[in-house]
């Protein structure tokens, strides 16, 4: 009994170690800071029509339907058709879904790209994508030529990357130092002995961790900055589209309550003078 009482109070803790480790070591970058609007209707249009245009191809939204969320963002359903509906087959009615096969999926990636419907709130929330969406950067060890800080070794390939550009590391040289923790030299010139590094805390760029290569990018910092918030926050909309009407409602349902208490404390009242 005592053993069983040890591992269940270990649990909880080792689910949290699980997500930690499924999450690519997200707890060791620092997330970017934004705050999701949902009565900004403009803002999810856009992420919607980002969505469509360069990750439905991969990530599905298999949850959400494509009337559901025009009639939610305001788009009328025959500019839904025209311009957000790819697959011939689909229907204004059809869940939000790709034609990607899990076999074609596993060979050109190596696994089946997940789902993003409930991403912001079941798996991360809107920081962490939003911020995962910032800091791809050239590698050239890996398959598809790109990393992630966030995420590291990902095998997904930057689907912005001619909005944003191609970003690399900013790589420096350190001095070296020895086992008593001093400067490395030169016994000849006395010069430092150095060795290039490229790690997290060595990458520099003006409004971001990482420095664009110029000229590789069709929008500005600033623009890209508002593409991905726009899909940050329509990602943060799919994953619960009732938050708005929910949270209104919860008003309402708070000020009953109260009225009611207030109703049902005066009755009891009542009902301890007869009692007494």
């Amino acid at each position: 009994m005592k053993k069983l009482i040890i591992v269940l109070l270990m649990l909880p803790v080792l689910s949290l170690s699980s997500l930690s480790h499924a999450a690519g070591g997200a707890a060791t970058y620092p997330l970017m800071e934004m705050e999701p609007d949902l009565n900004d209707k403009a803002s999810l249009q856009r992420g919607a029509r980002t969505f469509m245009n360069y990750c439905l191809g991969c990530h599905s939204l298999q949850y959400q339907r494509f009337v559901r969320t025009a009639d939610d963002l305001g788009i009328p359903h025959d500019l839904m058709m025209e311009h957000l509906l790819f697959d011939p087959s689909a229907r204004i009615g059809s869940l939000i879904e790709n034609t990607m096969t899990v076999e074609h999926a596993r060979q050109w990636f190596g696994a089946v790209p997940p789902d993003l419907t409930l991403y912001t709130k079941l798996k991360h929330g809107p920081e962490y994508f939003y911020t995962y969406m910032h800091v791809f950067y050239e590698d050239e060890s890996r398959p598809l030529g790109v990393n992630n800080l966030l995420f590291e070794n990902v095998g997904m390939p930057h689907a912005l990357l001619e909005l944003q550009g191609l970003q690399r590391k900013v790589c420096k040289e350190i001095p070296r130092l020895a086992e008593n923790g001093g400067e490395m030299r030169d016994p000849l010139s006395g010069e430092p002995i150095t060795a290039k590094a490229c790690d997290k805390e060595l990458i520099e760029r003006g409004f971001s961790p990482l420095e664009l290569v110029e000229g590789t990018g069709q929008l500005s910092p600033e623009e890209y900055d508002q593409v991905v918030y726009d899909l940050a926050n329509f990602l943060y909309y799919t994953g619960d589209p009732n938050r708005l009407d929910r949270e209104r409602i919860g008003v309402y349902v708070l000020l009953f309550l109260a009225f009611f208490f207030v109703v049902t404390y005066m009755l009891g009242r009542e009902y301890e003078k007869e009692i007494h």
